[in-house]
């Protein structure tokens, strides 16, 4: 369906937990944080109900997402579940890495299109710094493991920060040359924690890209459902994806919606506003009336964010701000 502003909203990041496996600096505590109870995320008959409302109103392609999305038990299996629905052309998944090798073969039997894996460095000790304990060595495996499937969509995750540098991102677009995989470069959301960080700019990341590869071509082809723009380097197999929400807000063309652990349907990151259809759900409403409050939502779906300019918004505007974190919403 098309939303006020004439967008067509067909793409659903589905979160399954609020739970991770990581404490990355940008998104929790070291301590970590308070898990929401079991009873209070939905159910995979509820997240596999809301898909299939979704479809009727054009919504086909689900990315399911956390907190880290491998810690909920049989994920797999939701996996299926979704694909067996009529009308969802792909399902895919993000993921910090560290469990995909030993989910892969399930997630691909059961019908995954496509994985994104998270990683901000290829060194150990920059590794374990940003995750606080993590090895990159489980990522990169995971990774590898995901690369043997050659029909797989595989996609690699940066979010530069101001304290990682040149290095890293050189490294982590080598990973490019040689694989037919693409490397993006996401600049950090500042919601909850990652407020209090600066990350860098795709432009910032391209300079530095373009005086170790040389001057890179355009891409013009399509690599999935998402904003991202791509370019190729001389020699390289891959490519590089640049995803600038905030330097080159692209509100204009976002496609997509939000569903968080708990059943709230979020229309944009930056706004708390939403529905909660796990109320609905759990009171016994029918397929009808889950389907027009989703389309109510969507419809309300707001022209876009406004992360550069919260110095001048109202009090009524800020107020309608989301206050939670990333983890929570559904990264």
């Amino acid at each position: 369906m098309e939303d006020q502003y004439g967008r067509k909203i067909d793409y659903m990041r589905v979160s399954v937990t609020d739970r991770c496996n990581l404490r990355c600096v940008y998104c929790m505590p070291p301590e970590g944080v308070p898990s929401i109870s079991h009873d209070q995320i939905l159910t995979f008959d509820e997240i596999t109900r809301v898909c299939r409302i979704g479809t009727e109103l054009g919504i086909s392609r689900i990315r399911l997402t956390g907190g880290e999305p491998l810690v909920r038990r049989n994920l797999p299996g939701l996996v299926g579940m979704i694909r067996k629905i009529p009308g969802i052309k792909n399902v895919s998944v993000t993921t910090n890495g560290v469990l995909l090798s030993d989910n892969i073969n399930e997630l691909v039997s059961n019908g995954l299109n496509g994985v994104n894996v998270s990683l901000d460095t290829l060194d150990s000790e920059r590794y374990r710094d940003l995750t606080r304990g993590g090895e990159v060595d489980k990522a990169l495996g995971g990774l590898e493991a995901a690369l043997a499937f050659p029909r797989l969509n595989v996609k690699i995750n940066c979010v530069p920060l101001d304290d990682t540098g040149s290095e890293d991102w050189i490294g982590l677009a080598s990973l490019a040359k040689e694989r037919d995989v693409e490397v993006r470069f996401i600049e950090m959301m500042p919601v909850g924690r990652g407020k209090k960080f600066r990350g860098r700019s795709g432009d910032e990341v391209l300079k530095v890209l373009e005086s170790s590869f040389g001057t890179p071509e355009k891409y013009t082809g399509r690599l999935g459902s998402g904003p991202a723009a791509y370019v190729q380097f001389p020699g390289f197999r891959g490519r590089i994806g640049f995803i600038s929400a905030v330097s080159h807000r692209f509100c204009g063309s976002c496609n997509r919606v939000r569903l968080t652990s708990e059943g709230m349907l979020k229309p944009c990151l930056q706004y708390s506003g939403g529905a909660d259809l796990r109320e609905l759900l759990r009171s016994g409403a029918g397929d009808v009336k889950i389907k027009e409050k989703m389309r109510e939502t969507i419809f309300r779906k707001p022209a876009g964010h406004h992360f550069t300019e919260e110095k001048n918004m109202t009090d009524r505007e800020i107020a309608c701000l989301e206050e939670k974190e990333m983890w929570s919403i559904g990264g």
